[in-house]
């Protein structure tokens, strides 16, 4: 294939004031990063709290955990992102309607939108997983804290989910990976994240390749980042003899 590539289209003006190329995509980065930690802090959270509930004794609690995620686990991102962006909020009530559609801009009622789909899809994977990590722990942790005369909070609070953390970083960092990855669904509707702004520099200037080249060098520098980061959390953290963390 004979094509002269163009790497100085980046510098090039976008012939909106003094703006060049390279400062949509750091523009369009920026929502990608907000757009993932705000999702994840959702997932997080929520996926915690679930993945406790399923290993609860108490079945409406686990019931509850598992209807989550047999939901959110098995619809599509996309059907789900289209549902909470066209469907939810002409069902709220009157007030919230207006204010998330009239008195915020279209880019942030767009952001939470999708952040709050993002964190409510994630945390049915995050559920899973901390589901896993707590029931590979020997059940002598749970008889051990009874045995001290702890309640279940307590057990959980000090014995079985500081362990269990410990376990699921690796799976924890697979699906942070994946939300930030997920977060391209924002295009979609309209919000100028990473893959928006490729898109429309492509379709400006006509360098598509270059355009995507750079995308895609972008979301492997990130993704690079967050392993080296939780790779060095996993060490840093890991308990001599506990499972999944080598035993050594």
């Amino acid at each position: 294939m004979n094509y002269n590539w163009d790497w100085a289209v980046f510098f090039k003006s976008t012939g909106i004031g003094e703006e060049i190329y390279l400062h949509w995509f750091m523009s369009g980065l920026l929502w990608t990063l907000a757009l993932s930690l705000c999702g994840w802090l959702i997932a997080l959270l929520l996926g915690s709290l679930l993945g406790t509930m399923r290993t609860l004794p108490n079945r409406w609690l686990a019931g509850i955990g598992s209807a989550y995620v047999s939901l959110f686990r098995n619809v599509p991102l996309l059907v789900q992102l289209f549902v909470w962006y066209f469907l939810i909020p002409d069902i709220l009530p009157e007030s919230m309607q207006t204010w998330l559609k009239q008195d915020l801009s279209p880019e942030v009622s767009g952001f939470l939108i999708v952040t709050l789909c993002l964190g409510l899809f994630t945390a049915a994977r995050v559920c899973e997983q901390v589901r896993t990590g707590i029931e590979a722990l020997p059940r002598g942790q749970r008889q051990a804290a009874a045995a001290l005369g702890l309640t279940t909070a307590q057990t959980y609070r000090r014995v079985l989910l500081p362990q269990a953390f410990r376990i699921v970083i690796p799976p924890l960092t697979s699906e942070f990976l994946n939300i930030i990855k997920n977060s391209s669904v924002a295009s979609l509707v309209g919000l100028m994240e990473l893959l928006a702004q490729t898109k429309q520099t492509g379709e400006f200037t006509a360098n598509l390749f270059e355009a995507f080249t750079m995308a895609t060098l972008i979301y492997f520098t990130v993704n690079m980042g967050v392993m080296f980061t939780m790779s060095r959390l996993e060490r840093k953290l890991r308990v001599p003899g506990l499972i999944a963390l080598g035993g050594k």
